[in-house]
């Protein structure tokens, strides 16, 4: 029993599991209306959006290599496909499927720095980052795209048609969050690929002498990132009837935020999807709770930062004693 319960406090999620659950119970507390069914609806709808990019970073960080540009790419491929729509030159569901290629090139672009070139991914994709929202804003004119309709479309129903539930107003978004997590789960987790990209991060030269495809890890994981970001943009973009070429700003930090606190290592070689899932909703719980309690808005980076050195100290202790067990 001994054993079993060392287990489970050396897990990396077991830290943000305590802190999200003390979360929600201090808040309802102070403000009932926290748990309304309201409030959960619009946390839900905004949280499983950012939730998207988190998954595919955690598989990108667990690779030792980070995207900076996710946030951009949130931005600029509703833009695009709003574009492409709103002037007539394709159909809804064409402009999706150009977007979320463009994305992948992207994508794919950044992957061959880092992996040909040898270049920092932090640089890359900070590159990257200025040239997507550059683009966004130069094809918009730094302008949003007019608002429109999407009630009749069949697109819109797919990714973020809406139903009640008793109350609670649940997003089709949410079903693409949760099939996403669980298959980017089982692939971290219970394949091939999921060993690869944690050697890759843990230490790529060894990786490489036992025959693991490192680069080509990689390039796919920027390839996928770079799509995830693309595919949550244009789900927020069906949602609010707005696409901004400014939209996503600071995402990219946000996101990594997330990963880190569910307990994925900032250097690389160790991931876990649940403990991302976690971090997700402590990061976006804790923004509309201290709204709902009376904080001022403007000091939510505080919090923020303050559960970042939490945990990274939780993570670093758990880290010591497991490895003084062994």
């Amino acid at each position: 029993m001994n054993a079993a319960v060392q287990r489970i406090l050396s897990r990396p999620e077991f830290g943000p599991f305590v802190l999200l659950v003390v979360m929600v119970f201090v808040f309802w507390q102070i403000n009932p209306a926290f748990l309304s069914s309201r409030n959960i609806g619009n946390m839900l709808a905004f949280t499983v959006e950012l939730g998207l990019i988190a998954l595919a970073m955690t598989l990108l960080m667990t690779s030792g290599e980070f995207d900076l540009s996710v946030g951009s790419l949130f931005g600029f491929c509703p833009v695009l496909m709003w574009t492409l729509y709103n002037t007539g030159v394709a159909s809804i569901e064409v402009g999706f499927v150009l977007a979320l290629g463009t994305a992948a090139a992207i994508g794919l672009c950044s992957g061959l720095f880092v992996t040909r070139l040898r270049i920092p991914s932090f640089l890359v994709t900070l590159g990257m980052l200025l040239v997507v929202r550059g683009s966004a804003l130069v094809v918009t004119s730094g302008f949003p795209q007019r608002t429109w309709d999407a009630a009749d479309l069949l697109l819109a129903e797919v990714l973020v048609g809406d139903f009640n539930v008793g109350g609670l107003r649940v997003y089709m978004s949410l079903f693409w969050f949760v099939a996403a997590a669980l298959l980017l789960g089982y692939l971290l987790t219970q394949t091939k690929m999921g060993n690869w990209l944690q050697a890759a991060g843990g230490n790529a030269e060894a990786a490489r002498a036992r025959g693991v495809a490192v680069e080509r890890t990689k390039v796919k994981l920027f390839v996928l990132s770079a799509v995830m970001a693309g595919f949550a943009g244009i789900i927020s973009s069906i949602r609010t009837a707005a696409a901004n070429p400014n939209s996503g700003t600071g995402y990219e930090l946000e996101v990594i935020a997330m990963v880190v606190i569910g307990g994925t290592a900032l250097t690389g070689g160790r991931g876990t999807i649940v403990g991302t899932v976690l971090g997700v909703f402590i990061l976006r719980l804790m923004r509309n709770g201290i709204v709902l309690i009376g904080v001022p808005g403007l000091a939510y980076n505080i919090f923020i930062g303050a559960i970042i050195l939490g945990m990274m100290a939780l993570h670093s202790w758990v880290d010591r004693r497991r490895q003084e067990r062994y």
